[in-house]
């Protein structure tokens, strides 16, 4: 009775979260408190199936990028994306595209987008041009980017912290396919576009007039940011040698800028987002009925026999599943019910934590990447299709996934080419 009651309580968040109709923080914790108020989970149980580690990492790097925005650094490197660029608008998209693809793998791809996509208004009141490929190329960036590091996207960052998996681990095996995914994404807008985007000359000048060191509003914030952000990299670089946890390496982070900083703690603290912090807390204690009534397991055995036990099979029905599932439900609700899938599935074949790595491999590839291939595949994309509302501008959800789909579907081909050669 206790898993019937899990699995509905389960699909009625689901259906909350996909109609949007009640926002997804509310609808998580409101099927949290119905598993603990039906008896289905202990309080106790709940508690600990709450990963403190991924919330930890994404308050520390919340508070580290709230106080690091006050110095105008992020649209220095928008201004800077643009001079490099020399005012061609396909190459503008190109350079604004590696600038969110680059913050994305070392912040999250939510905050990146959040302050990169003012940054592209901002220029394109300049160039009158067309904005929504410039969005799209924004999104594709912060999803693709965010795929490559531990910390870039919260579907890596729940791997992270619920397997043996480091921050090095992430980057020695992610970033390479991640880059030649990005290249080639940038490749299709390139060809898409080039000959879409004209400008005159003088737009192009006023635009290259703007010095970007301008956009810097106090240089001794950021040289103290940067001095922190640097340790906090180190840390994430070092954390497996020092046995911390990539938490605490984040929090260290957050309240020793805040120290030194002396910037006020209740502004600070307003600039972490915790209606997200909430939803991933309503969302462990979700499918943590799932594991303690036994459907986890349940659904481990059938993949298994699905699969016939071969290995080279069951990673190609992660990565593929993983991908089209993300690209129509959010893909952090969907990355929470396959972990201890996975680790499941690797108990019940005999496979050693360390063997199970390539399956984890696919999951994180295709579920951030086929985020990319809607609307609402991915958190970025809805912050993005938001912002673009409120400045009057309407992404149509079709229009974008005739667009997007197509595209994702490119990235995650090359996923699987690159996962069959090196690691099945």
């Amino acid at each position: 009775m206790q898993a019937y009651m899990a699995i509905i309580v389960f699909l009625i968040v689901y259906a909350l979260i996909l109609s949007e109709k009640v926002h997804r923080t509310i609808a998580a914790l409101l099927g949290g408190m119905l598993l603990i108020l039906l008896g289905v989970l202990a309080q106790e149980k709940a508690i600990e199936h709450i990963d403190f580690n991924t919330l930890g990492l994404l308050v520390g790097m919340m508070l580290v990028v709230g106080i690091t925005r006050k110095t105008g650094v992020f649209e220095y490197l928008g201004l800077k994306a643009v001079r490099l660029a020399k005012g061609e608008p396909i190459r503008i998209l190109i350079a604004l595209a590696s600038v969110t693809a680059l913050l994305s793998a070392f912040l999250d791809n939510v905050t990146t987008v959040l302050l990169t996509v003012p940054i592209v208004f901002s220029i394109n009141e300049k160039l009158k041009l067309n904005i929504v490929p410039f969005l799209i190329a924004m999104i594709f960036a912060s999803n693709i980017g965010g795929t490559a590091t531990l910390i870039g996207d919260p579907p890596n960052i729940m791997i992270g912290s619920q397997t043996h998996l480091g921050f090095m681990d992430f980057i020695m095996n992610l970033t390479p396919v991640i880059l030649v995914v990005h290249v080639s994404t940038l490749a299709i807008f390139y060809f898409i576009y080039s000959n879409k985007m004209k400008v005159s000359k003088e737009l192009k000048a006023d635009l290259l007039e703007i010095d970007p060191l301008s956009a810097i509003k106090d240089s001794a914030l950021l040289r103290k940011c940067l001095a922190v952000l640097s340790l906090i990299l180190l840390g994430f670089f070092t954390h497996q040698a020092l046995n911390l946890e990539s938490a605490t390496i984040a929090l260290s982070g957050g309240v020793l800028l805040m120290f030194i900083t002396k910037e006020d703690p209740e502004e600070i603290l307003l600039s972490v987002e915790w209606t997200s912090i909430f939803f991933f807390i309503g969302l462990f204690i979700v499918v943590g009925g799932l594991i303690e009534t036994g459907i986890i397991n349940s659904m481990a055995q059938w993949a298994v026999t699905a699969t016939a036990g071969n290995f080279t099979l069951t990673g190609m029905l992660i990565l593929w599943f993983s991908a089209i599932a993300s690209a129509f439900v959010d893909n952090i609700p969907f990355v929470a019910t396959m972990i201890p899938l996975i680790h499941q599935m690797g108990v019940l074949g005999g496979i050693s934590p360390t063997d199970l790595e390539p399956l984890f491999w696919s999951l994180s590839l295709g579920a951030c990447l086929g985020g990319n291939g809607t609307l609402i595949g991915a958190s970025a994309n809805v912050i993005v299709a938001g912002m673009a509302e409120k400045n009057g501008v309407h992404i149509p959800f079709i229009g974008y996934m005739k667009f997007a789909f197509p595209l994702m579907l490119l990235s995650v081909f090359i996923s699987m080419v690159y996962l069959l050669v090196f690691y099945f």
